[in-house]
């Protein structure tokens, strides 16, 4: 497939999906309404979708984004009552936690399962290593100015960055012929969040991201015509890629686990002082 084909497809997707999430994070009768309207799309996934990691992909992504929308509107501050009372709930924040590391988790299966076990470690990591809700999850009061009921999530830039690497060797080596498809989905929430100043903006770009890119997907081919990349397999590259991912995760690992018993003899040294 010429480079061509790669350059002006890759930028044009990159480029709806950046106006996506700008549209997904400001206008709440957009996000609130469109993927409800998508799941109509469902008679096409039986079409589409030939495999338990593709059906649970889907499911486990496009269904809870729905539920997302509806969190971030009944936690806004703008509204109250009996009808939102259920989605104002603190355990809405641990469910989506749950999506996130099932998300994980699944891709995690499908590197075991392919012998691709250097980035499947990588996956357990990245589940371990994601900060809980209770303190670093929230969702944004609404100004109409700064902030618009985003999804709010403190997870270190180095967190992020090491998702992007393992997700991409992920895909690379389960379908390399939509590697450059995903591509474009993992390298924008990084455009995006950089252009806002906004490193906590990551995960909610990355679901709105992903959730579009499941949808096209799941209703119709159409990155194959214009971006297969199937060309690129290089079973060496696959390897050392899962090994390189590794040493990176490995070691963010032991900053992870040091710096959590850092803090946690901080915490109990105050206490002990107080007492005393």
């Amino acid at each position: 497939m010429p480079a061509l084909s790669f350059i002006v497809s890759m930028a044009v997707y990159m480029l709806l999906l950046f106006l996506f999430l700008e549209f997904t994070r400001e206008k709440q009768g957009f996000f609130k309404w469109f993927f409800i309207i998508a799941l109509f799309s469902i008679p096409l996934w039986f079409i589409n979708l030939n495999s338990w990691f593709r059906w649970a992909k889907t499911i486990s992504v496009l269904l809870p984004i729905c539920l997302v929308s509806f969190i971030r509107i009944a936690n806004d501050g703008r509204h109250s009552g009996k009808k939102w009372a259920f989605f104002q709930k603190k355990w809405w924040l641990w469910f989506l936690y749950a999506i996130l590391f099932l998300n994980i988790a699944e891709a995690t299966k499908t590197d075991f399962e392919m012998g691709n076990y250097f980035n499947a470690i990588c996956g357990i990591i990245l589940c371990i290593t994601i900060p809980l809700p209770f303190k670093h999850w929230r969702i944004a009061k609404y100004d109409g100015k700064n902030n618009f009921a985003e999804l709010i999530a403190d997870l270190p830039l180095a967190w992020c960055l090491l998702y992007v690497t393992w997700n991409a060797a992920f895909v690379y080596a389960e379908n390399t012929s939509y590697f450059a498809s995903s591509i474009c989905i993992l390298i924008i929430p990084e455009i995006w969040m950089f252009t806002k100043k906004r490193t906590d903006l990551w995960l909610m770009g990355r679901i709105y991201t992903l959730a579009l890119h499941i949808l096209i997907r799941s209703s119709y081919d159409i990155f194959s015509p214009v971006m297969n990349s199937g060309a690129w397999w290089n079973p060496d590259l696959c390897k050392y890629w899962g090994l390189a991912n590794l040493v990176l995760h490995g070691g963010y690992l032991v900053y992870w686990f040091f710096k959590l018993r850092s803090k946690d003899y901080v915490i109990k040294r105050s206490a002990m002082a107080y007492n005393y």
